[in-house]
């Protein structure tokens, strides 16, 4: 009979995949960390039972967190990236040429060495890039600082509980707010509507407390993130970021080779089921 990993997220749902064969597994008083491959995801990457990435469709997810801002702006240079020690953020930021610099801000160097490892098709490179530099530590105190500001502000976290629970507060998104250069845009993960409509609720409310003009959130499908659409938040201070044309879009220099991102689907991705636009309203 095949070994199987139920992943045990949410207390009314769960999903299984079958284990092909065990790539790593350690299980501590900390922590329960295992990759194994899946004959339809590949190799998939799970922390205390909940499913953190899998390389059958990491991209959908990578690339909805990069391209709908980068492009959007049409001029960044600067981009810091939260989190996303498994390199997929940063490989997506690093295709387009005109980004001169990238700062990742990451709490854990082996994090990053162990998805070298055991994923390396999501970093593809690209922590050998010279446009990319690294900071170890926690990224609200990073952020916090008075370093560089940014065009771009990337939050590639876990859900907010745990250690990734001090990037979801009005505070940090007061900090980012006041890293971005004019007209910069912050992108974060939300989570699943249809099962975690409190995040979205939550982190559309705290980025509007922390005084960004321009609160929005837009949809991604990853079907490992089970139970639908995926939510990812958008926070700015101008409006016209989030409103550009899809003919514009069309027109800016983009990288070749996308799984999900198009203009089309850039513009398409901000319309909203009424019911979730109404679980924001209602505080989830």
């Amino acid at each position: 009979m095949a070994d199987w990993f139920t992943e045990t997220l949410h207390q009314h749902w769960a999903q299984r995949l079958r284990v092909d064969r065990v790539l790593y597994h350690e299980k501590t008083q900390h922590q329960d960390l295992i990759v194994f491959e899946n004959a339809q995801w590949g190799r998939v990457l799970a922390l205390d039972g909940v499913v953190q990435t899998t390389t059958g469709d990491e991209s959908a997810y990578h690339e909805m967190l990069v391209h709908p801002a980068v492009l959007a702006h049409g001029r960044v240079r600067d981009v810091c990236i939260v989190g996303g020690g498994d390199g997929g953020t940063a490989r997506e930021v690093l295709k387009h040429e005109g980004v001169r610099r990238v700062v990742e801000a990451e709490l854990d160097p082996d994090v990053i060495a162990f998805c070298k490892t055991y994923l390396p098709t999501l970093s593809d490179g690209c922590y050998e890039s010279p446009r990319l530099s690294l900071v170890y530590g926690d990224a609200a105190d990073f952020m916090r600082g008075e370093g560089d500001r940014f065009d771009v502000i990337v939050v590639d976290s876990t859900d907010p509980i745990g250690p990734g629970a001090s990037l979801f507060t009005v505070a940090f998104y007061k900090d980012c707010r006041r890293r971005l250069k004019e007209g910069g845009i912050l992108v974060s993960q939300c989570g699943v509507p249809s099962v975690q409509p409190w995040e979205l609720a939550q982190t559309q409310a705290r980025q509007r407390a922390a005084g960004f003009a321009d609160v929005d959130y837009y949809l991604v499908a990853v079907p490992t993130y089970v139970g639908g659409m995926m939510a990812l938040g958008w926070a700015s201070d101008d409006p016209t970021r989030r409103r550009v044309r899809v003919d514009t879009l069309r027109s800016r220099p983009q990288p070749s080779g996308l799984r999900y991102y198009t203009p089309d689907v850039h513009v398409a991705a901000f319309a909203h089921p009424a019911w979730m636009d109404e679980a924001v309203r209602k505080g989830g």
